[in-house]
């Protein structure tokens, strides 16, 4: 019986386990596995967390349903009927800029009317349709290439925000490949982005026209989705169906190593264990350690991702003490503001069941690549800090009943320019050795579903190797 070692607990790792699993089920295939994660929690960054009657994510809060393989994993696990979309409010969504809560555009009549971006801005952005495409394939940061097919004002109100909502990441850093490779591709392969959209719209009619589904031009679209007990649902059924005699956690892996015969020895304090294959769904710097013995420049190559600090805040209202619409999915950060957060999310408006009857919940994200000195303050510090933005940006003055605050001292990995070059190099350097995978968000995506997609991807190949 070939025997797998999954090292790591998080969705990239469960999801992986899961369905090498059922893919070796199904083919007859005999195989072992064992997921070795440090913590005595499973789940990574996944952990949804009941306080005083509130529902706090400590990490994300859910996944968008744009991409099937997560909801495919779902069906799979008996999950279908618990799915939970989020309120239809919320695709209201809003940024903070020179002083007001102004509402994103869904459409081009509410572009033209919208108070974000000045008329200026506005026919700058019309202008992209007459930039030239950029021809040259070297990688670009995010900021340069929204200063030179949208402007200056796009990058501040439109790009920057969305960069720190996503990545916690400042733009001037991201690259363009690796953070939007489909923005990306856009170009390359209409010439621009207004381009692609007439373009994509067009085929988009003639589409539906005929029945088909295809994908919004406008966007990757999907809704976002979670479960009555927070995304943690998830990641619980997954450790379940592997079978805790699959799972060893409570005790770090300490090192790894490679056998004289083939195949990998993993010890842990008190045993070792052995196996053919070796997956690492831990964070970069993680396996960067536990590849060094062996794979020094390996480890040298994963040290070179970064990753940003996070703070998540949530505080939970009474009802009655909050003067606010709260339809809609909260708000992000134009650049240049000087308050020191990146958003607040209305969790309770986003999902039903994450706060009590009277409630309300808000969970509040800062520090990040721009800001990662604001880690630095203690808990009354980031405490204060919030409430004095929700005074200033929603005129909230009443005094938090609940607050919770989570640190994420290294949170989200940073895809800086030149990234895809970067793990085309270190998965070039890992086939060196035979049996070793890698396998987590530090590569081709942070999300969910690039979790999900990227589990697939292992769990094929390994199961075609054997």
């Amino acid at each position: 019986m070939r025997q797998v070692a999954i090292i790591g607990g998080g969705i990239s790792a469960l999801a992986t386990a899961y369905l090498l699993q059922e893919k070796a089920k199904s083919q007859n295939i005999a195989i072992g596995i064992k997921v070795f994660e440090k913590e005595n929690r499973l789940g990574g960054k996944i952990w949804s967390r009941k306080e005083d009657g509130y529902l706090c994510e400590w990490g994300p809060n859910g996944f968008l349903t744009n991409k099937p393989q997560t909801l495919e994993l779902c069906k799979s696990l008996g999950l279908s009927e618990q799915l939970l979309a989020s309120n239809d409010n919320a695709r209201k969504r809003f940024v903070y800029a020179n002083g007001v809560l102004h509402k994103l555009p869904h459409n081009q009549i509410e572009f033209l009317t919208n108070s974000l971006i000045s008329w200026r801005g506005k026919l700058r952005i019309a202008r992209e349709f007459f930039v030239a495409k950029r021809d040259s394939k070297k990688d670009e940061s995010l900021a340069d290439f929204a200063r030179r097919r949208l402007g200056d004002e796009a990058l501040a109100k439109l790009i920057a925000p969305m960069a720190g909502g996503i990545f916690a990441g400042d733009p001037e850093q991201m690259s363009l490949q690796g953070c939007f490779p489909r923005i990306y591709q856009l170009e390359q392969e209409y010439g621009g982005l207004l381009k692609a959209m007439l373009k994509l719209t067009k085929q988009h009619r003639v589409e539906k026209a005929a029945g088909k589904v295809s994908a919004s031009p406008a966007g990757p679209g999907g809704v976002l989705t979670s479960f009555a007990n927070g995304i943690q649902v998830l990641t619980d059924r997954l450790s379940s169906a592997i079978g805790a005699e699959n799972i060893i956690h409570g005790s770090a892996v300490s090192s790894l190593k490679r056998t004289p015969v083939g195949g990998w020895q993993i010890l842990l304090k008190e045993q070792a264990y052995f196996a053919d294959e070796v997956i690492l769904s831990t964070p970069a710097y993680v396996s960067a350690e536990l590849v060094n013995s062996f794979a020094p420049k390996l480890a040298n190559l994963l040290h070179q991702i970064n990753y940003s600090p996070l703070a998540v805040v949530c505080l939970g209202y009474d009802a009655r003490e909050i003067d606010c619409d709260m339809q809609g999915f909260g708000y992000l950060l134009a650049r240049g503001e000087e308050i020191p957060i990146l958003g607040t999310l209305w969790d309770s408006s986003i999902f039903a069941k994450r706060a009590p009857n009277g409630k309300i919940l808000f969970r509040t994200m800062l520090g990040g690549a721009a800001r990662p000195e604001l880690l630095k303050l203690n808990d009354s510090e980031i405490q204060q800090l919030v409430q004095d933005s929700l005074a200033k940006i929603m005129k909230i003055t009443a005094k938090p009943e609940l607050v919770r605050i989570y640190r994420h001292e290294q949170a989200i990995p940073q895809y800086r320019v030149g990234h895809t070059q970067l793990v085309a190099q270190i998965m070039e350097n890992a086939a060196q050795f035979n049996g070793l995978h890698l396998n987590n968000n530090a590569y081709s995506g942070v999300g969910i579903n690039d979790c999900v997609a990227a589990a697939y991807c292992t769990a094929d190949k390994i199961i075609a190797q054997v």
